[in-house]
């Protein structure tokens, strides 16, 4: 059967903490009263609670409030057996869909129902990748979304506002599209982030993780994860996320640990895992190594230190610069540049280590040293440098490791044991001092490494860790990249891509942290590190080590480590699906939703989460994980700086909803910008767009409460929007109507291809235009002229016509307008003429129903000859309307026109008199329209009248006596005339000073002749319009 193409199933494993629980669904038979009559649907509801159930009641209660004859039905749903307890709870609820109704459409106020939609939306099912229809053969391709999971216990800022806009966009408009849709969301265990919240906790109670020891201190981040946890999904919620969050996952559940595990056997067993010493990152607070993309540089004021590195045996000494002395006791070298003469005869010699006992040190010289930086002379500390590390290495230097993993001074720092690194800096410099070692200190600006998470000063030191091999998997996904396979749009990050993974260096995946997935290696022996075990449990660690000779009673040690966030996040677009427990299952979600379809982040984690997840896709799966990479921008403050508490511009996304609505702040995001472009954000475009969306609501209001007055029900029933317009209605409409169905009919094709394209900001821009300066303020106005007497309209046919066109086109905005807008859209398409929702439909809701044009190939109808007809008719229009400004003609005025046009344009006009004397507040009695050439039109010309040439072939005449009062108008222009006149009298009179001409730099003089130019310019406009007024 269709329906069981693909049921949907579970992981092998259980989930645990921090794991969703599955929804149960339920069903009831509901006959609904409607003023049609009596009509049966199945309704489908999920129970999370009573608030968020969506049960319908009657419809037969006229709704309060709205004078609307017409009631939408709600006849959409799947069915499942019914136990009488459920039905019991449902009628205890009532639906958001007939509360809307009854509620009408007062003002707009997304708070009154942003909240109630969605959870409508989720109770119901909406956002399951088979809310729309079921699975059936050849059925279009899924599109997979992979939400970026953010931090378990974090808070909603900007950079979540911008991914759930951009990603809710594509998922919503892939599923009205006709595509089941996955975006499936989750939340990462952050090891650092919440690690560090917890150490803190616990100091400040007196006590560190250590003392508490590991289970009690994991047992303190869980608590801490379910205090914390969930604020972020809800507030996710808030901004209408349509995602599947029955799916829901999180890193540390039970199977996606398995995962984890399994990625690092496996990729053990590649050969791509392994164990080393090398220089890396070290967070003292944290203790613990961070990945070279955890580091943040600043510039910083410090301090330049000059010493003495006295020579072996002789008085002579080298000069030395640094800016970290406390680390003099780790130095093994100086180097120098070989061709350097100052010290060239040095090379070879020792140099004695300052405050080190006596111990001394080689002269060393190599090109890498720069003889005009500093002073030319180069101290060298393989333990705390990285390249001074490489020089180490190139001369098999020793390594002396100076700190302890909290940043204080070890034994081999001597008398320094035990200081604080900083500490220890001032204590050296000051002995150095008394013992005649220093040169010299002075300011110096440097760029000081810190801890993305905790903000510490980073250390670099040498340690053993855990590492990946990277460069194979790197040239992997840079061959995903180039050919094909994946697109990154915008495409300039290519460049980016490219050059990261070919200066790739090897991945240290292990963190000196207790909260995460711990390292599945196990040490063979009560101590020391040289034999290890790496497998999926202790059980099969064990079976491994007896394999290999050991007895069956052989001690195991697990790997203290855990592994890095970056490793678990960079399985999860495969790992949330089931991987690799449903690797061969047919009909899995794995099989289903594997590959996914978009990455959609921001640029600045394109190394830190999108390069990893290629690079373990493809080595896991042998598959790319997506095929296209979309990268937002990062939000910025209005002038476009970085958003900063300290600096007091941070723009709250949740403050903004409670005052502006969701969609407004959602729009704001996502239009005006290109991909990848940073976004400027400012409270004038959030305004600027609630009013877009009060407009909307306005004009829904007129169409249901003004021109849907006089249809009857079947003409409601009619009405609503099952299918594009097609050719043979489209033929029979007058030309506005052909106008504008036909520039909707282009705006459907140019939204859905830039959508397809990832143009979304173009695409959302469009929309807006076309509603606000075609719809709204075109064709709602000329439609008055078809609805009411009064506007020389009425006729049956016409106001059907016009309303077909008013409700089709109305509609049609609104499906363009959900995936940018979800809650005003939704709410308002519950109030117009709107057909059944199909048997499949998990509800009768504007995110299921159909996209305007659904198939590619099958171009809605437009008419370029009506378009262009209709556009002459805008430039008249427009024409009248200036003519009427400049002439400060009052408002409410009516005046004369004489249209003169020829053969199809004069018949087009004529047609059309009563808009245009709607439209440009013409007297009725006073219009004529006349052929070009005709004595009629010569007969116009001759009256003393105001000339409009508006384009080839028309133009108009406006009698003067129609404009203006003569009166009136002179005593005007007098009074302006008379301003005009001082001023270029005064500032003539400066012209005239020859202490001004003389004195005044040029550019000011030249100034003052242009204004000078302009006033007498004016003065001549106003006195030729005083001449051209009758004779009083």
């Amino acid at each position: 059967m269709p329906s069981q193409l693909y049921p949907r199933t579970k992981n092998t494993s259980v989930q645990t903490k921090g794991a969703g629980s599955r929804r149960k669904m339920v069903a009831a038979w509901l006959c609904v009263s409607t003023l049609n009559g009596a009509r049966a649907a199945f309704v489908k509801n999920t129970f999370t609670n009573t608030r968020s159930s969506a049960f319908l009641q009657s419809f037969s209660t006229p709704a309060k409030g709205n004078s609307m004859k017409f009631r939408p039905t709600f006849s959409a749903g799947f069915t499942t057996s019914l136990s009488s307890s459920a039905t019991a709870e449902s009628s205890k609820t009532t639906a958001y869909d007939q509360v809307n109704i009854e509620k009408g459409l007062d003002k707009y106020d997304p708070q009154a129902f942003e909240s109630e939609i969605y959870k409508w939306w989720e109770s119901s099912g909406c956002f399951e990748p088979d809310a729309k229809q079921k699975p059936y053969p050849d059925q279009k391709q899924p599109y997979v979304l992979p939400m970026p999971p953010p931090n378990v216990t974090g808070r909603l800022h900007m950079g979540h506002a911008i991914f759930v806009a951009l990603q809710d966009i594509l998922a919503r408009f892939h599923r009205m599209r006709g595509r089941p849709v996955l975006w499936l969301p989750g939340t990462d265990h952050a090891g650092i982030a919440t690690q560090l919240q917890v150490e803190k906790a616990l100091i400040a109670e007196g006590t560190t993780r250590e003392e508490v020891g590991r289970e009690e201190f994991l047992q303190r981040v869980w608590e801490y994860k379910e205090e914390q946890g969930g604020h972020i999904t809800r507030q996710l919620r808030s901004l209408g996320a349509s995602a599947d969050w029955s799916r829901e996952r999180f890193t540390m559940d039970e199977d996606l640990s398995k995962s984890v595990v399994e990625a690092f056997v496996r990729l053990h067993e590649k050969g791509l895992v392994y164990r080393g010493e090398y220089m890396v990152n070290w967070a003292p607070m944290l203790k613990t190594a961070v990945s070279d993309l955890e580091v943040e540089y600043t510039e910083e004021e410090g301090k330049m230190f000059y010493f003495k590195y006295m020579v072996d045996g002789s008085d002579e000494f080298l000069p030395v610069a640094t800016t970290r002395p406390e680390t003099i006791s780790g130095d093994t070298a100086v180097c120098v540049h070989p061709e350097d003469e100052r010290y060239k005869h040095l090379v070879g010699k020792e140099a004695i280590v300052p405050k080190g006992g006596g111990r001394t040190i080689p002269i060393i010289a190599d090109e890498y040293v720069d003889m005009e930086f500093g002073t030319g002379a180069l101290k060298i500390t393989p333990g705390h440098d990285p390249n001074d590390y490489a020089i180490g290495k190139k001369f098999d230097l020793p390594i002396i490791n100076i700190m302890n993993k909290d940043g204080s001074m070890n034994a081999n720092a001597g008398d320094y044991n035990g200081l604080d690194r900083f500490d220890a800096r001032a204590q050296l410099w000051k002995d150095m001092e008394e013992d005649g070692l220093v040169i010299k200190t002075e300011p110096h600006t440097q760029r000081v490494p810190r801890s993305q998470r905790g903000g510490e000063v980073i250390e670099p030191l040498v340690s053993s860790q855990w590492f990946v091999k990277t460069e194979g998997m790197g040239a992997k996904a840079l061959k995903a990249v180039q050919d094909g396979d994946i697109q990154i749009v915008p495409q300039r990050f290519d460049k980016t891509w490219e050059n990261w993974l070919t200066d790739i260096h090897d991945w240290c995946v292990s963190r000196q942290l207790w909260w995460g997935h711990r390292i599945p290696v196990w040490y063979v022996g009560e101590s020391g590190e040289s034999e290890y075990i790496v497998a999926r449990n202790e059980e099969e660690a064990r079976e491994k080590a007896i394999e290999q000779g050991h007895p069956e009673d052989v001690i195991l040690r697990q790997e203290e480590d855990v592994l890095d966030t970056w490793f678990s996040s960079g399985l999860w677009p495969f790992a949330t699906l089931g991987w690799p427990d449903n690797e061969d299952v047919e009909f899995s979600d794995l099989n289903r939703f594997y590959p996914g379809t978009c990455l959609e982040t921001g640029y600045d984690i394109l190394f830190f989460w999108v390069a990893r997840m290629v690079m373990m896709g493809l080595e896991l799966t042998d598959k790319s994980p997506f095929s296209v990479i979309y990268l937002h921008g990062l939000v910025r403050a209005a002038d476009g700086s970085k958003m900063s508490k300290t600096k007091g511009n941070v723009v709250d996304p949740l403050e903004t909803v409670a005052e502006y609505g969701a969609d407004s702040l959602r729009y704001s995001l996502v239009t005006g910008v290109t991909p990848g472009q940073d976004i400027p954000l400012n409270m004038e475009k959030i305004e600027a767009n609630r009013n877009f969306a009060n407009k909307l609501w306005n004009s829904c209001k007129f169409v249901t409460g003004n021109a849907l007055k006089g249809a009857d029900d079947d003409e409601l029933a009619s009405l609503g929007v099952t299918r594009p317009m097609e050719k043979e209605e489209f033929d029979k409409l007058s030309l506005p109507e052909r106008y504008i169905v036909s520039k909707c009919h282009s705006l459907v094709a140019s939204v859905t291809e830039d959508i397809e394209k990832y143009q979304l900001g173009a695409a959302g821009g469009k929309v807006y235009e076309f509603f606000w300066d075609q719809y709204a303020d075109w064709y709602i106005e000329i439609s008055k002229t078809r609805l009411y007497e009064g506007a020389g309209g009425g006729g049956e046919e016409e106001s059907k016509a016009a309303r077909r066109v008013l409700v089709y086109v109305l509609d049609t905005c609104l499906r363009l307008l959900h995936p940018y807008m979800p809650y005003v859209t939704e709410q308002l398409w519950h109030h117009i003429p709107r057909p059944d929702a199909t048997s499949e439909q998990a509800a009768h809701s504007l995110m299921l129903a159909d996209w305007p044009q659904m198939d590619d190939g099958s171009p809605l109808v437009t008419d370029d000859e009506a378009v262009s007809s209709f556009e002459g008719f805008q430039a008249l229009t427009r024409s009248i309307r200036n003519a009427r400004a400049e002439y400060n003609v009052e408002p409410g005025k009516r005046i004369s026109a004489t249209v003169i046009a020829k053969g199809a344009l004069k018949d087009n006009i004529e047609a059309e008199l009563k808009s245009l004397v709607a439209l440009a507040k013409l007297d009725p009695e006073q219009v004529a329209v006349y052929e070009a050439g005709s004595p009629e039109a010569e007969e116009a010309a001759a009256v003393d009248s105001v000339q409009l040439v508006v384009q080839d072939g028309v133009e108009v005449f406006l009698p003067q006596s129609g404009l203006i009062d003569p009166e009136k108008e002179r005593a005007r222009l007098m009074k302006q005339n008379e301003k005009l006149t001082k001023e270029i009298q005064k500032l003539a009179g400066r012209l005239q000073s020859k202490g001004f001409v003389d004195k005044a730099p040029a550019a000011v003089v030249d100034k003052a002749k242009a204004e000078l130019a302009e006033l007498e310019d004016q003065a001549a406009k106003v006195q030729s319009s005083l001449d051209a007024l009758p004779s009083a």
